[in-house]
């Protein structure tokens, strides 16, 4: 597919076909498609916790979302996508690679840091992984984790990686398009400023 209609065909699903398994090749492709995204210093601190057996999702939807607090429009279709990946950030590898002798810093200041290029970082990973999967005929819903304590102690994560956020993805099914879609898309003219920064 053409990247431009790989972005033009980009939307959150939010129902999926849970008969429909995400065929394990386009899932590989995914996660490698999202190795290749930028990062400071090439530092890498990323990792991706890939959820596609039935018994790991309810885990995650246990630990993320407890049956008392489920229901919406968007409860069941979610919970519907036949895999799942979790996107986490770790500060301490950008922190450590930056005081190494070829950055010229000789600490581990994180005041350095006026932005968390750890958690961009991710997001540009997880943006190729939205991308990859439009390209793979797929749908996909990126969405928050609340309740990262909770998810790490499901899964054993590290204290030391942030869930930045989680991918629903599988064949997207019929569903109700979002009803933030009725803001509208901003126009270019409001967004987008040459030289310098005009009203």
């Amino acid at each position: 597919m053409e990247l431009q209609r790989a972005i033009d065909k980009r939307r959150m699903w939010r129902n999926f076909d849970p008969d429909r398994p995400v065929p394990r090749a386009a899932l590989e492709r995914i996660l490698r498609n999202a190795l290749h995204a930028p990062s400071a210093g090439f530092s890498q601190g990323w990792a991706f916790l890939v959820l596609t057996e039935p018994e790991d999702r309810a885990r995650f939807w246990d630990a993320e979302w407890p049956a008392d607090e489920r229901g919406g429009p968007l409860a069941g279709g979610i919970m519907r996508a036949p895999a799942l990946i979790v996107p986490m950030s770790n500060k301490e590898i950008y922190l450590d690679r930056y005081a190494e002798p070829d950055k010229g810093w000789t600490d581990r200041d994180e005041a350095r840091w006026p932005v968390p290029f750890w958690h961009l970082d991710t997001a540009f990973a997880s943006m190729l992984m939205l991308l990859t999967v439009v390209d793979e005929g797929l749908g996909a819903l990126f969405f928050g984790v609340r309740r990262a304590s909770e998810f790490r102690d499901a899964f054993g994560a590290p204290e030391a990686y942030t869930p930045i956020g989680a991918i629903a993805l599988g064949y997207g099914a019929p569903d109700a398009p979002s009803p933030s879609l009725a803001r509208g898309r901003r126009e270019p003219e409001q967004v987008i400023h040459y030289g310098r920064w005009k009203d």
